[in-house]
């Protein structure tokens, strides 16, 4: 675990220079532009340090690119969809995280000098150090720091127990936010249900409600609304949202209800006797840690522009949240007894996969990102459900906190709006904006990539030796489950 977390640290320090690389690079211009721009921040997919890119920025700052720039991003996508079902070889290959390192920075190199020779070394260098490093340590205290939390005990994996773990769940993620409430509870969830040999559809109603839907309530949830929040978005104003939430999620779990009732019902009776006679009563170890679990979260909510309007002009301050975070995670191996993570089976392989996976991601996703945001208007969106399904649609494989400002920006151009208080004194703009919200947050439940918890919550499962479905696979259940939901949402709220 030592070599892996020095591993880690090394890859951090190597982006790092890639990215100083990537602005020394650039033209002067866009050097200039990349320390001037306002911030909006982001919050689980970058959390507030950098610099909020405006489509008439982008313009000024390169080349516009074509449409096989994303080329690289369709192949990283095929390659976490194909390369674990092709062969056994290739199975196997794709096991070992630093071959997916490998195929993550030779698409991204490839994004690299596209973007380079279209004169956007600034976004290069944007993305990497104000989004991506931010993006990593945030899940990286996340991830550790729950990792220390022991849920003691193991109650039967009943039906109502295991919707009731997901009712918690749902509602936790918008306090704690997404990946917090899905690291928190996707442990004791597989122990309360090693028992049992159903337990796939258990873990992929979880990454649709915890990871995703439960996070639409506080700006905390999930990073669109994050970032809603920095542009001047009450910090209460997301509760409107909540029709649409308990909606979703009400249906889901009903699903999730009768689906696993018929899954325990073909358990077999030993194991059944076995999960009935191994009861063991609840507790909590690890207490301090909630501790450095809520320092995480005031973090993000207080160490940003709002609070510290320095930030604004001078970016770099903004690190002192990552410097901090860094603190709570120290403190968190410091106060905690290493047993601690031994019974939670804990190890560094999923976030090192997230770091790894997503290095590439970033780096890929930027030429589409550029094409969104400067080609967005002639995609003709003026109704509050194509908002939605938009918005949706790219976030469910796009960075969905960018793609929320981008909708967001394309919503006030239509309405002739230059801020968000206009917004939401319009009833018609406060409804767009509902719709992007909704769309940014719940949509990102469609694929692994969707939302940076829904990889993380895949590596923990498969680790307890769990076989999730492929990309694909997983998208058949999203398809089967998510979009029939959202039609229904749509009919009744976005018509």
């Amino acid at each position: 675990m030592r070599n892996k977390f020095f591993t880690t640290l090394l890859f951090l320090s190597l982006v790092l220079n890639v990215s100083v690389w990537a602005e020394t690079g650039a033209s002067p211009q866009t050097n200039t532009l990349a320390q001037s721009e306002t911030d909006a921040g982001h919050g689980e997919h970058g959390t507030g340090n950098g610099h909020q890119e405006t489509a008439s920025a982008h313009g000024e700052a390169g080349d516009d690119l074509p449409l096989w720039s994303v080329i690289p991003f369709v192949l990283i996508l095929l390659s976490i969809a194909l390369l674990p079902l092709i062969s056994h070889t290739t199975e196997h290959w794709w096991e070992n995280n630093n071959n997916k390192l490998l195929l993550s920075l030779a698409l991204g190199g490839v994004s690299f000098g596209i973007l380079m020779a279209h004169s956007w070394g600034g976004k290069i260098f944007h993305t990497m150090v104000f989004d991506y490093i931010p993006f990593i340590i945030l899940l990286a205290a996340l991830f550790y720091i729950s990792g220390g939390i022991v849920l003691k005990g193991d109650i039967e994996a009943t039906p109502v127990n295991n919707t009731i773990f997901l009712i918690v769940g749902t509602f936790l993620a918008s306090f704690i936010g997404t990946t917090g409430a899905s690291m928190l509870l996707i442990r004791p969830l597989l122990k309360t249900n090693s028992e049992r040999k159903h337990v796939v559809h258990t873990v992929i109603f979880f990454i649709f409600l915890v990871s995703n839907i439960g996070g639409s309530l506080t700006p905390l949830g999930d990073p669109p609304l994050f970032l809603g929040y920095l542009q001047g978005v009450p910090f209460v104003w997301t509760f409107k949202l909540f029709p649409e939430m308990i909606l979703a999620s009400g249906i889901l779990l009903v699903i999730y209800f009768i689906w696993d009732t018929i899954m325990h019902g073909k358990e077999t009776k030993k194991d059944i006797r076995y999960d009935h006679s191994h009861r063991q009563p609840i507790g909590l170890e690890g207490q301090v840690n909630l501790i450095w679990l809520l320092g995480v979260i005031l973090s993000v909510a207080f160490l940003n522009q709002n609070y510290i309007p320095a930030i604004a002009e001078h970016p770099f301050l903004g690190f002192i949240r990552e410097a901090v975070l860094i603190g709570l995670i120290a403190l968190s191996k410091v106060t905690s007894d290493p047993k601690l993570r031994e019974k939670n089976k804990f190890t560094l392989g999923p976030i090192q996969e997230v770091a790894y996976l997503f290095i590439g991601i970033f780096l890929t996703m930027i030429p589409a990102l550029l094409l969104l945001e400067h080609h967005g208007k002639e995609l003709g969106i003026t109704e509050r459900w194509q908002f939605f399904w938009v918005t949706g649609g790219f976030s469910g494989v796009l960075d969905n906190a960018p793609t929320y400002l981008t909708f967001l920006s394309l919503a006030k151009g239509l309405l002739g709006f230059s801020n968000v208080t206009q917004i939401l004194a319009d009833p018609v703009g406060e409804e767009l904006l509902k719709a992007i919200s909704v769309g940014a947050v719940f949509m990102g439940a469609l694929t692994y990539i969707g939302n940076a918890p829904n990889f993380m919550v895949k590596s923990v499962a498969e680790e307890n030796k769990i076989k999730m479905p492929s990309f694909g696979g997983y998208v058949v259940y999203s398809f089967l489950l998510l979009v029939p939901t959202f039609l229904l949402l749509t009919w009744i709220f976005f018509l």
